[in-house]
This record gives structure tokens, C-alpha cells and sequence, in this order.
């Protein structure tokens, strides 16, 4: 490449000047050979870019000890086959002129070069491009490269966007030719936020995929060998709805005789507290990068002393002081025992209903801020945008045994920004208000 007349004077800073030196011939002491694929250039296999060992040693210490260690690089030609032209040339840009051409077909392959030549602010830059476009229809291809680099960041950047917006991940593209170490790993999360009946069905394809992939028919036994029993005892049959089981999973025969036996028993209350094999725990993504909690008592009282009929109703109004998204709320109930609960928001304001849940729940032993307490959650399928300064009021139709209940409430709770104020409701027979009773725990997201 000839170049203009005192070119030195037209750029008046070092870095002009250096940035002009990028690919460029003028003063060229090595010269390195790397793929490329610019189909303008279908006709060449390899393209080169000349260097200068001076400017890539002072960026780089693997440069530096390859051009001026004890076992330097004679050679004025090195070839590179792990990397492709334009992506070099966007790592030789940064080190020339502290400028990088960054887009979602290169930033890798420069995230891997940044790594390998130890240029840590380019190393960064890579990663706040990658976060700044992952996607759940991406986020399964960036992760195993984010974990190769050892980027701590970019790694729980995508676990986040995994466990928020779980289903549009298992259901993407890159899902079903994931490697079953990754596989067992997602499904071992209990922070992800979907339908354990809807995560099933995205493994059964998995399985299956891989069935044609390796040319197997795709029978009930060959899905259950490629899953393996670590995946399979890892997903939680119990936490499905009966028909679900039925209609779905049954048809699927991935599950042993026994082990259908015993779930059929569950679905139908006549195993009691025998341990059926699968995990009971419910996935409700209460990680702190996912909900927060809003927590009212001071004390939960134990003691079954919280009774239900079809004339008794609990409700609650409440408020806040920022607009939030409410993904559920926990409720009192007793050891091991069934609930079945109609719950209803309504917005005071529009005197409109927002908000409806009707299903049947296990309570289970849950932790709170003062304790211990038996309970379950009611996580809704997609959130409530709550405004602020609007009132909402809860009603809770509960149908079941006797629960423990809360007392010692506080009618206002602050919690990550979030004002919460609780007032009692007319509409209440059961006791219910800021104080004491039901709905100990709201979970909600900024």
C-alpha cells in the first residue's frame, strides 16, 4: 500500500497516526495469514494483514513475548488458523486506534481473541455488546461461550435472562441441540418461571432430537436412556396438574410403571407424605435478580387457629407508592394438607377486576423473615401491573383445613424502594387485616 506524501503532518496526533499504520505495508515487520470468508474473494482460501511488532507488543504480552521473549517468532510470516480475517483485523483495529467495530457475527470470535492476547478492556467491551443483545432466542448459544471465556458477568447475565423468560428459552431453536450437561443443568434450576408441564415437553423434544440425531426410534425406553436418569428424576412431575400428567406425560413413556403408580397414587392424596422420587419443591423464580418480596408480620402463629368455610371470605386492601409488577403472593395453610383457592384483585379505582387464580395447592414448610411457617404460593401466569398510588383489594375464597396465620402486622412495609400500605377491607368475614391473618408474603418486581 503506497502511501500519500507526509502523511505525518496531515494527522497531527499520535493516534491518527498509528490508526494509520493499520494494515498497512509502510514500516510492515510481520505479516500474519488467517481464514476468510468474504465471498468477494471466493476465489482465495487465505487473506493477509500486515503488522507492526512494535504496536501489537505494546497492547498485548502474548505479542511481546512472541515478538521479543527468549523464544521469539523468527518467521516474518505467521500463519493463524483459529480465527477469521475480519475478526483479527477488529482486534488489530482496537489495538492500533482503541476503536473496535463490534457486531453480533464477529463480537465472539473478537471476545475470543481479546482473551487469548490478555487485552482485558476489549475484553469488556465484548461482553456489555453481548448483554446489551441477549435475547432468549440467543442466550443458549452465548452461555457455553461466556463460561469458556470465564466471563462472570456475562455468564449471570444469562442465567437471568433463563430464569425471567424461561419459556421463550426452552422453546427457541438452540434448545433442542443443547448437550444434556446443559440440559441437566437448566432443569435443575429452581428459579426458572414456567409451567413444569411446559418444560417437560420442551425435554421430551430434546430427547427426541437427539433420538434422530444418533438414528434411533424415538421410543419411550431409547428417549429415557439419552435423557438419563439424573435429568429425569429432575423434573417435577408432581408440581403438574392431574389431566396434564395424564394427557401429556403418560403418552410420552418416559416414566417407569412404578414410578407412574406412585404419581397416580399422589395426584390422588393416597401416598400421604411417602416421597414419591421427584423434586415437590415449585419452581417459583424467587431469586433475588428475579422477584422480591414484600414480608407484613412480625410473628406467624403456628397453631391451626385460621378457619375456612363457603362463608367466609379473606380480604385486604393494599397500595404503593411505585409502579410494580406483582407475580403472586403466599398463603397460610398446615402441614401436608390440600388447598383450593379462588382469588380475585380488584382495582377500587375502575371498581374492575384485574387479576383471577383458581387452582389447588400443597402447603409445604416455607421460610419467612421471623421464622418458619407452613403455606404455599399462588404465582401467577403473567404479572399484575400494579400503579402506584391506586388501591387493589385482595379476595381469597379458601377452601380447606384450618391454617396458622400472622400477627403483629404492619399496615406500612418498605421494601427495595417500594411502599407498601395495607388497609382493612369491608369486604372481609374471616378477620383478615394489617394486622393479622392471611396473605403473609407478596412477590413482585420493579
Amino acid at each position: 500500500m503506497s502511501s500519500p506524501e507526509n502523511w505525518q503532518t496531515k494527522r497531527p496526533t499520535i493516534r491518527e497516526r498509528t490508526k494509520f499504520m493499520l494494515n498497512n505495508d509502510l514500516f510492515s515487520d510481520v505479516k500474519f495469514v488467517v481464514r476468510k470468508s468474504n465471498s468477494d474473494y471466493e476465489s482465495e482460501s487465505k487473506q493477509v494483514i500486515p503488522a507492526h511488532k512494535f504496536v501489537l507488543s505494546i497492547s498485548s504480552p502474548v505479542f511481546e513475548a512472541m515478538f521479543y521473549g527468549e523464544l521469539a517468532e523468527s518467521s516474518g510470516c505467521i500463519e493463524l488458523p483459529d480465527c477469521e480475517y475480519n475478526s483479527l483485523l477488529e482486534l488489530f483495529r482496537f489495538m492500533y486506534s482503541d476503536e473496535v467495530n463490534l457486531s453480533g457475527s464477529n463480537v465472539m470470535e473478537v471476545f475470543y481473541l481479546a482473551k487469548k492476547y490478555m487485552l482485558p478492556s476489549l475484553v469488556d467491551k465484548c461482553s456489555e455488546y453481548v448483554q446489551s443483545y441477549l435475547q432468549p432466542s440467543n442466550v443458549l448459544s452465548i452461555l457455553p461461550l461466556a463460561e469458556k471465556y470465564d466471563d462472570k458477568a456475562l455468564v449471570d447475565r444469562c442465567w437471568k435472562v433463563i430464569d425471567t423468560e424461561s419459556e421463550e428459552v426452552v422453546t427457541s431453536d438452540r434448545f433442542a441441540t443443547i448437550q444434556r450437561s446443559f440440559l441437566e443443568e437448566i432443569i435443575s434450576r429452581d428459579t426458572l418461571t414456567m409451567k413444569e408441564i411446559d418444560l417437560f415437553k420442551a425435554v421430551h423434544l430434546w430427547a427426541t432430537n437427539q433420538c434422530k440425531m444418533q438414528g434411533l426410534e424415538a421410543n419411550g425406553e431409547a428417549k429415557r436412556g439419552i435423557l438419563g436418569e439424573a435429568v429425569v428424576k429432575k423434573i417435577r412431575f408432581p408440581l403438574m396438574k392431574q389431566q396434564e400428567f395424564a394427557t401429556v406425560v403418560l403418552d410420552k413413556k418416559i416414566l417407569t410403571q412404578d414410578e407412574v403408580i406412585n404419581l397416580v397414587k399422589f395426584f390422588n392424596s393416597a401416598l400421604g407424605t411417602t416421597p414419591v422420587g421427584f423434586p415437590e419443591t415449585k419452581r417459583s423464580g424467587l431469586s433475588s435478580a428475579v422477584f422480591r418480596t414484600c414480608d407484613r408480620f412480625n410473628h406467624v402463629n403456628e397453631s391451626q387457629c385460621w378457619r375456612y368455610s363457603s362463608r367466609l371470605k379473606d380480604c385486604l386492601i393494599f397500595s404503593v407508592n411505585n409502579n410494580i409488577k406483582l407475580h403472586g403472593m403466599s398463603l397460610f395453610g398446615s402441614m401436608n394438607n390440600d388447598y383450593h383457592v379462588k382469588l380475585v384483585i380488584k382495582d377500587l379505582h375502575s371498581q374492575s377486576t384485574v387479576k383471577t387464580k383458581t387452582d389447588s395447592f400443597r402447603s409445604k414448610q416455607m421460610e419467612y423473615k421471623v421464622g418458619i411457617y407452613f403455606g404455599f404460593e399462588i404465582v401467577f401466569d403473567t404479572p399484575l401491573d400494579v400503579k402506584k398510588t391506586t388501591y387493589y383489594q385482595i379476595e381469597a375464597e379458601i377452601s380447606g383445613p384450618s391454617s396458622g396465620k400472622g400477627e403483629n402486622g404492619l399496615s406500612v412495609v418498605d421494601v427495595s424502594g417500594v411502599q407498601f400500605t395495607f388497609k382493612e377491607s369491608a369486604a372481609d368475614y374471616n378477620g383478615t387485616c394489617p394486622s393479622r391473618g392471611q396473605f403473609p408474603r407478596f412477590l413482585f418486581s420493579l
